[in-house]
């Protein structure tokens, strides 16, 4: 008999040394973090807020790299991977990343948007497995609220 052990994307993200928050940042307009319509979640534009409440905020190519940028996209995705865990309790009944949309707040002259919202991309891939991969736009922006960095919002598949 064969005792192969499928992994969750919460083994997963442990197996990374991420951990999660104990919920999501509270929305900051007249809106939910997540809504469900049919077989699919859409979550809510999440930030880079840390779980003590501190953002990430600047323009990117100005007074942020890229790079520290796509850690703060990385931030965006545990913030997703939060709301979505408060929605279903766990992250085993998210069946597949459908697409993501990446806001990045950056300096008209920078052009690595893409290479941004990776940040987010490669940790769903890690956490979700071939089911992680997905597709996505990631653009730049002249501002997003609060001056944050990176916004990025995102669409799964449930199980029914």
């Amino acid at each position: 008999m064969n005792d192969v052990q499928v992994k969750t994307p919460e083994d997963r993200l442990k197996e990374l040394g991420v951990h999660l928050p104990e919920g999501p940042p509270e929305p900051i307009g007249a809106f939910t973090n997540v809504r469900r319509a049919g077989d699919l979640l859409y979550v809510s534009g999440q930030g880079p807020v840390e779980a003590d409440g501190t953002l990430h905020v600047g323009k990117v190519g100005d007074d942020v790299t890229a790079e520290a940028a796509q850690e703060h996209a990385q931030l965006v995705a545990v913030n997703i991977l939060a709301a979505l865990k408060a929605h279903c309790g766990e992250l085993s009944r998210v069946t597949g990343v459908v697409k993501l949309l990446g806001l990045v707040n950056a300096h008209p002259d920078f052009e690595r948007h893409p290479f941004v919202i990776d940040g987010a991309s490669n940790l769903l891939a890690k956490a979700f497995g071939e089911a992680g991969v997905h597709s996505r736009s990631a653009f730049g922006v002249s501002s997003l609220p609060r001056r944050i960095t990176v916004e990025i919002e995102a669409i799964f598949e449930i199980d029914s």
